[in-house]
């Protein structure tokens, strides 16, 4: 009998190697209904080969089964899977999909660019390292547009690719595109939002997505997928302190009890002086835990299981910080809030704000809600009042 060919000589290990050293890379795809975010996806996904022949198969029965776009392929599809989203054409929930190219692997999240669904929109953007900010050229900047943005500035994402699309529909104008783009970079300086690359393109016909259109001979700048390769999020630096907050407590067996979650900012190392908040008890970091083993230190961006060197009281909800640059607790909050409740948030009107939280963290399942009574006020948004 022969003997059964080893992984070796297929080269798994160099693959998976390779892989594993690509970088990871999470936009968010948002902007005002019907200017193309879901049809720049499946167009992302189709030229970048992350299309399997029975999908692409599917792909054309949906087009002409709905058919939104004549006898092509309505690359919307491959994203928008919700029987409603189909039928309306538009997208209703986040959806998120994975692919990779030869130099980068991404995860995009598709957001609804519907009014009502702008609440969808923020779940789906508060992951992202960057925002591509879809714009119509032929509507240009809308009230929708504006509010994305906006809301893109408050979760801390600031790097901005707005993808001009529909070029097609205005005749590849210059001097529309640069309409577009002098009235965004004007209006999003006030916000803060400055880091802004503008690209021209038509996401039906695959201009500037992944190849070059030869459509726009005064652009000069990079594809869509270009810039996303050589795109650097802006990190969250290592010399600040650190925070984790505990999203899990995990007890796989009676002799391991640890914390996991996602290193919010900061760095933390083996022997490293922690405090468990809102509690304040304070212990030693005894191991960091990962699915590839233990490290001896870890950043900001990493999901960790932490242990600690004595017996403390933590569970999900709390925060793991350092005890050198502890935060201040405070009775006063000063915010931004984001308001997506019909009626206006008004001053002087006393608000509840309810908190899910897990107690105990082990083998205890129950909830508990925590409510505290807040004021609104002119001058910070939400002042504690008690």
């Amino acid at each position: 009998m022969n003997a059964l060919p080893q992984p070796a000589a297929y080269g798994f290990g160099s693959f998976l190697q390779q892989w594993e050293r690509k970088s990871l890379l999470r936009f968010v795809a948002c902007g005002s209904v019907d200017h193309g975010k879901s049809t720049l996806i499946g167009r992302l996904l189709y030229e970048s080969k992350q299309v399997f022949e029975d999908q692409l198969d599917a792909l054309e029965k949906d087009s002409r089964k709905f058919g939104t776009q004549g006898e092509a392929l309505d690359f919307a599809l491959l994203v928008d899977g919700l029987a409603a989203e189909r039928e309306q054409n538009i997208t209703i929930d986040v959806a998120y999909r994975f692919f990779a190219t030869a130099r980068r692997k991404f995860i995009v999240i598709d957001a609804p660019g519907h009014e009502q669904y702008t609440a969808n929109m923020a779940t789906g953007a508060s992951l992202a390292d960057l925002a591509l900010v879809l714009v119509g050229a032929d509507e240009g900047v809308t009230r929708q547009t504006k509010r994305h943005v906006v809301i893109l500035s408050m979760l801390g994402v600031r790097k901005i690719v707005l993808a001009v699309n529909k070029m097609d529909r205005v005749g590849w104008s210059r001097e529309a595109f640069r309409a577009v783009e002098a009235g965004f970079r004007d209006w999003a300086k006030d916000i803060g939002v400055d880091d802004i690359v503008c690209i021209p393109l038509a996401a039906k016909s695959g201009d500037n997505v992944v190849s070059r259109s030869q459509h726009v001979p005064w652009y000069r700048g990079p594809t869509v997928l270009e810039y996303l390769e050589e795109a650097e999020p802006a990190r969250t630096s290592g010399r600040q302190p650190m925070r984790m907050p505990i999203q899990w407590v995990s007890r796989p067996s009676p002799d391991f009890r640890g914390c996991s979650g996602l290193i919010a900012s900061g760095e933390v190392h083996v022997g490293m002086p922690v405090k468990i908040l809102p509690s304040g008890r304070t212990s030693r970091i005894s191991r960091i835990a990962t699915f590839d083993g233990d490290l001896a230190r870890a950043a900001a961006g990493r999901s960790v299981t932490l242990t600690f060197a004595d017996q403390v009281d933590a569970s999900r909800g709390d925060m793991v910080v350092g005890i050198e640059r502890a935060p201040a607790t405070t009775d006063r909050v000063a915010a931004r809030v984001f308001w997506m409740n019909g009626e206006p948030l008004r001053p002087g009107r006393n608000y509840l704000q309810a908190c899910d939280h897990q107690r105990g963290g082990d083998d205890r399942t129950g909830r508990e809600y925590h409510r505290s009574r807040y004021a609104a006020s002119d001058r910070h948004g939400l002042d504690c009042a008690e």
